[in-house]
């Protein structure tokens, strides 16, 4: 579905490679996760496979479409959500994806099913005609991704898509990308988020200023449960980050394995004694009450005589 073959791209006016040497290959059906740090070509990469930055060297296929020599072909099966919302905001919901769909040649009937269907699904059906200027931030992540599958595409390309987004709208974008690769299409997404990367995708690749780190695949379970290790693993500038970090994490489990050790051991301490200390109390009481009891007896007061008036008496 998607191929990138030796991709390599270098900025104007720059020495260092953006991208280098990158090969990667997602398959039709697969959910496939992009990692890296801040700068190191994630983006970059995501805008040579659309075709909006040109690229120095290698090959990029959309449903075998060369992006370079078939680039009308390759651009119709994909579908791609941009990190900036990059829309027109003067245009109403509706007015723009109507817009995009003239672009991909969708079929007015279908487009207009198509939109309900999704406006429906996203809860946006209230906002549809207003103006997108007016959108909130996760209105207007789900106006782009309507956009972006107005036209079916095989391959759907999104650049931090969950970035600022509610726990509802998180979830609604989820459930559409998993729909799309249960169609048989593709999901290419980037993200900062290793846990949900984790938890929804079918292969991941991390990459390092530009570079190819490892390609794994999170259908074994141990992958998943290391894969923020691997990831910070590549990622530390030098070893002896990494090892700090490790060593770090064990300290501060060996820490807190201590404190529980310590309060366990403090609990045993206190039932010992208060089971010891029972006997005792029950002789101090007892010794209490007799003592109250002898108290009550030395101070007892004999009841005081009863006088008869007699008859004549006053």
């Amino acid at each position: 579905m998607l191929k990138i073959d030796h991709l390599c791209k270098k900025y104007i006016n720059s020495d260092v490679y953006a991208v280098k040497d990158l090969c990667i290959e997602v398959k039709p059906g697969e959910m496939f996760g992009f990692l890296g740090l801040n700068g190191a070509g994630k983006s970059t990469t995501i805008k040579c496979i659309t075709g909006i930055y040109p690229f120095d060297s290698g090959t990029i296929e959309i449903d075998g479409h060369n992006i370079k020599t078939d680039s009308l072909n390759a651009k119709l099966s994909m579908g791609y959500v941009p990190d900036n919302h990059s829309v027109y905001e003067k245009l109403t919901g509706r007015e723009y994806v109507n817009h995009v769909a003239d672009l991909y040649y969708v079929d007015k009937e279908e487009r207009k099913q198509r939109i309900e269907e999704f406006a429906e699904k996203f809860r946006l059906s209230f906002a549809l005609d207003r103006q997108i200027k007016g959108y909130s931030h996760g209105m207007k992540q789900k106006i782009c991704i309507i956009a972006a599958l107005i036209h079916k595409p095989k391959l759907w390309i999104l650049d931090e898509p969950l970035m600022g987004l509610d726990p509802q709208s998180i979830n609604d974008i989820i459930l559409e990308m998993k729909e799309h690769c249960k169609q048989g299409n593709t999901v290419f997404f980037s993200s900062h988020n290793i846990d949900m990367v984790a938890k929804l995708c079918d292969r991941v690749a991390i990459i390092r200023k530009g570079q190819l780190c490892e390609i794994i695949d999170l259908h074994v379970e141990e992958n998943k449960a290391t894969l923020e290790e691997k990831f910070l693993a590549y990622t530390a500038e030098n070893v002896v980050a990494v090892s700090a970090l490790k060593g770090w994490k064990a300290k501060r489990a060996a820490k807190k394995a201590q404190k529980e050790a310590k309060k366990a051991q403090k609990e045993q301490v206190d039932n010992a004694e208060t089971l010891a200390a029972a006997p005792q109390e029950e002789k101090v009481e007892q010794k209490k009450q007799l003592r109250i009891i002898s108290r009550r007896k030395a101070n007892k007061v004999p009841n005081p005589p009863r006088f008869h008036m007699s008859k004549g008496g006053k």
